[in-house]
């Protein structure tokens, strides 16, 4: 099997031509004598995380969400409603979820009529019973969005026939009311309706298609496996999907602007190869589907990234796909990695985040050298890129903090890019390509389809190794000055200089132009 169901139970049921989320009979706190009603309290209105600590929310967690969005042509809204099973992990008198820029109609919690009032980023909701700990239950919101709503931060980019979502990191709250935290990740249904000229797509695999009256069609998408907030894609426009079959028969599918479905083909058709390089070194490839979105628009100037890793559908920039496999395909093989660290693997803390983007560099970097391109300072080899890098890494301690230490600020700076990379390559260094290969492969399958830190990884390398790599490690990952390079005592640091300040890979929630890096 390429990929792990989980099962939950209540789980995620699809009935006739709507998907709805049914609980258990024990869900509902209604169901108690008014003597046995547990007192409750309200949840933290945080998970505790060091880098976006007001995100969110704590007292229960998600089993499930399901989505069901209407797209307006002529007024471009949406009109939606989410659908979510929690399980109470205190008794509840009161909680709330993420949500920015949501005009909320109703909310109902195990069916019945809830109060809530919108403050700031959160949906404060007030059951009518308090939920008892270890329950499940439902939560239903109404809610309108507009796409095209100015706010401090918003996932939504809009494009001329429709839209697509960027919700990394810190945005998936402003187009679903949600616990917005990658380490509660949850099972994942949608339903979008769409005039029937333009096209429904979203994470996961189509199961049903629906010709409604009006001119409309609804395309139903369910995901086999769990996805963070932060992985969501939604998207609407003119696109057409093209399905081809990967290593082991791995469906790939990709959504493609109608008028440029031919132009793209030959960099849809690297996939394959890019699939079959990676399971080779990482295991097989963790979902039911893969696949590519270059989003429908000609205003590159709509997009300050290049691709964006949303989970079963990396989110390309407008024409950024149309160039030279050299151009390209390095960048390419960064995005499917986030497959295994970011996606399958997500970060417990957003202070993981390199975890997530240093691995993708690191193995982007590699099939590149591999394939003998040039990066963009003209090195064509691991060795000489990592030199580069470790005469850098003072002046990047200095100005971006410690590799695992970033703040909102400087979250998405060279340091949890490249600086990961110089991380897991002293690794390698240190232990030897066996060894770390190993460390890989073990870390991926012990936290699959879940959450991990930074320690995990070392709880890893160290199991794996037969040695306590946490010394190690930790100088490394948290260290203000940079640790000898092992094998390699002639590199040096370039002295720090005062105010320079590495360049920033992109802006919060959207991922970077790869000619920065690779």
């Amino acid at each position: 099997m390429r990929y792990r169901t989980r099962v939950t139970a209540p789980a995620t049921v699809l009935i006739g031509t709507a998907a709805t989320v049914a609980t258990a009979p024990t869900a509902s706190a209604s169901a108690q004598p008014h003597a046995l009603r547990p007192h409750g309290a309200p949840g933290a209105e945080s998970l505790g995380d060091s880098v976006f600590p007001a995100l969110g929310n704590d007292g229960y967690r998600v089993e499930a969400y399901h989505l069901d969005l209407s797209y307006d042509a002529t007024t471009r809204l949406v009109d939606a409603t989410a659908t979510l099973l929690i399980r109470a992990t205190q008794n509840l008198s009161r909680f709330s979820l993420d949500a920015l820029g949501l005009d909320v109609r109703s909310v109902r919690v195990g069916g019945t009529a809830a109060t809530f009032e919108q403050v700031d980023e959160k949906l404060r909701i007030t059951p009518a019973r308090t939920l008892p700990e270890r329950r499940s239950v439902t939560v239903c919101v109404e809610y309108t969005a507009d796409p095209a709503r100015t706010l401090a931060h918003t996932a939504w980019v809009p494009t001329p026939d429709g839209f697509a979502v960027c919700p990394q990191p810190n945005s998936a709250h402003t187009v679903f009311p949600c616990n917005d935290h990658p380490a509660d990740k949850a099972d994942f249904s949608f339903r979008i309706t769409v005039p029937s000229d333009l096209r429904g797509v979203a994470s996961g695999t189509l199961i049903r298609t629906e010709r409604l009256n009006g001119g409309r069609t609804a395309y139903t998408y369910r995901s086999a496996s769990p996805i963070a907030t932060e992985l969501v894609q939604i998207t609407v426009g003119d696109y057409t999907v093209k399905e081809r079959q990967g290593p082991h028969r791995l469906r790939l599918r990709d959504v493609v602007p109608t008028a440029r479905a031919a132009a793209l083909e030959p960099a849809l058709a690297l996939t394959p190869g890019l699939v079959d390089w990676l399971e080779q070194r990482l295991g097989a490839y963790p979902f039911e589907t893969y696949g590519l979105l270059p989003c429908n628009s000609d205003d590159a100037n709509a997009f300050d990234f290049t691709g964006l890793e949303t989970q079963t559908l990396t989110l390309y920039k407008p024409n950024f796909l149309l160039q030279e496999e050299r151009f390209i395909g390095s960048h390419m093989m960064h995005e499917l990695v986030h497959s295994w660290f970011g996606n399958s693997v997500s970060p417990a803390n957003w202070a993981d985040l390199w975890l997530n983007e240093g691995h993708a560099d690191f193995y982007g970097l590699l099939y590149r050298y591999e394939r003998g391109w040039a990066d963009s300072l003209g090195l064509t080899s691991m060795e000489a890129r990592m030199k580069d890098t470790y005469a850098r890494g003072d002046q990047w301690r200095q100005s971006s903090g410690p590799v695992a230490a970033p703040n909102a600020v400087n979250l998405f700076d060279n340091q949890r890019y490249l600086g990961g990379v110089l991380v897991l390559y002293a690794l390698r260094e240190h232990v030897g390509e066996d060894v770390f290969d190993r460390t890989e492969r073990a870390f991926l399958e012990r936290h699959r389809n879940s959450a991990a830190t930074t320690a995990d990884y070392v709880a890893v390398a160290s199991a794996v190794s037969g040695q306590d790599q946490s010394g190690f490690l930790d100088d490394w990952l948290y260290g203000t000055k940079t640790p000898r390079m092992p094998n390699h005592p002639d590199w040096t640091v370039t002295p720090v200089v005062a105010g320079l300040v590495p360049p920033r890979h992109r802006a919060p929630g959207h991922y970077p132009d790869s000619s920065a890096t690779l």
